[in-house]
């Protein structure tokens, strides 16, 4: 059953991540970079880390939603979100600045405790492009992230804090997004 829910987790993460993609090459979507190079990153830290602590399948979401993060992170560039402020950047070296606790600790449970923390400081400057300009996101994405985050816990072999806590933090922040971008466009309509 556990794989039965890994699986449909990680074609979540196909389901809602190929749309994202399409919006983007389209100019639907404006992903901000320095958001997506940060999460490139820690996502990479959260599966290693889910790994060493024993996710076994339930790791398997976070390496699919993986290759689709490097491959937006990588359109960004070109198609990205290109109002970047001083704050976003301070987020950005602040996030970055993140990993080097990882780099030093080298334990699976307070990397992913950092890189979690990491993952919620680089989401704040999208959160501000979203909400200044919410016709730059589409829900999709993030929705179809709360389902698959969802899944994902079901799906772990083992439950700690290295295997769940990126998945409980992503569905609190995903329904935060999800539902200021679906607000936010509808009361741009009325």
């Amino acid at each position: 059953m556990k794989e039965t829910f890994a699986v449909v987790a990680a074609l979540l993460a196909i389901v809602g991540n190929l749309p994202y993609l399409i919006d983007i090459v389209k100019g639907r979507v404006k992903p901000h970079p320095y958001t997506w190079l940060v999460w490139t990153i820690v996502s990479f830290i959260i599966f290693f880390g889910q790994v060493a602590k024993g996710a076994g399948i339930g790791a398997l979401p976070t390496a699919a939603s993986e290759i689709f993060t490097i491959i937006i992170f990588i359109f960004s560039l070109k198609y990205g979100f290109k109002g970047i402020t001083k704050t976003d950047t301070i987020f950005l070296v602040v996030a970055l600045l993140g990993i080097i606790p990882w780099i030093l600790t080298k334990d699976p449970t307070l990397s992913v405790i950092f890189a979690v923390s990491i993952d919620l400081i680089a989401f704040i400057p999208t959160l501000g492009k979203t909400w200044r300009y919410p016709k730059t996101e589409t829900p999709i994405l993030y929705s179809m992230n709360v389902l698959r985050h969802i899944l994902a816990l079901f799906s772990l072999q083992a439950y700690n804090i290295a295997t769940t806590l990126h998945s409980i933090a992503m569905i609190i922040v995903n329904s935060i997004m999800t539902v200021m971008i679906v607000f936010k466009k509808t009361k741009r309509r009325i």
